[in-house]
């Protein structure tokens, strides 16, 4: 079996923080790959300001370019929408039976785990791997869910769009290799 791990969000845009933690995951959990799974969706937030899927898929694969263990995902671009991860799990465990996959969410996800759809369900059946993340807490686990203790840089997605509208640099926040891309895709349209 292939150790998979997938390391879901909107990447919107994906930053060095993200590549950095996935690198850890991989090592932490003993995983083959992570799967940075790019999602057209997230049911738990507002839509408004989530940059075009394929842009966002395009920049995650740039920005892997050269990571062997890491790799980008657009597999629930295919799935009904919203997507819920119980259904991706689904759906990848049925196309990939090669492979042992493994759900890598932050503490604050955990905190909030019991409000996913078909949560008990999905600790039941795959492994989960907790990595902390500031201000949230993670507490006791139960059979089958993992914590590492992963160190995060302090970087977001929310500063990096900001700091973009701001006319601020980002310089070593994203990957030199996407930096262009994200300070045009991510500037404010002027109207005519």
């Amino acid at each position: 079996m292939i150790r998979t791990g997938i390391f879901g969000g909107s990447f919107n845009p994906i930053h060095n923080g993200h590549i950095a933690l996935a690198r850890q995951l991989q090592q932490l959990a003993a995983l083959d790959e992570v799967w940075l799974m790019v999602s057209p969706q997230n049911p738990l937030k507002r839509q408004e300001d989530l940059l075009d899927d394929q842009l966002r898929l395009q920049m995650v694969r740039q920005a892997l370019t050269g990571e062997p263990f890491l790799k980008a995902s657009d597999y629930e671009f295919h799935l009904p929408r919203p997507s819920y991860t119980w259904h991706t799990l689904q759906a990848l465990e049925h196309d990939f039976p090669d492979r042992q996959f493994s759900l890598m969410i932050g503490g604050d996800n955990w905190q909030s785990f019991h409000r996913w759809y078909r949560a008990d369900d999905i600790i039941r059946h795959y492994p989960i791997v907790v990595y902390p993340r500031r201000g949230s807490t993670i507490g006791s686990t139960p059979p089958g869910v993992t914590v590492v203790q992963a160190s995060l840089l302090d970087i977001s997605s929310t500063d990096i769009r900001r700091r973009v509208a701001q006319g601020q640099p980002i310089t070593g926040l994203v990957p030199e290799c996407i930096e262009p891309a994200v300070l045009t895709l991510y500037r404010p349209q002027t109207a005519l």
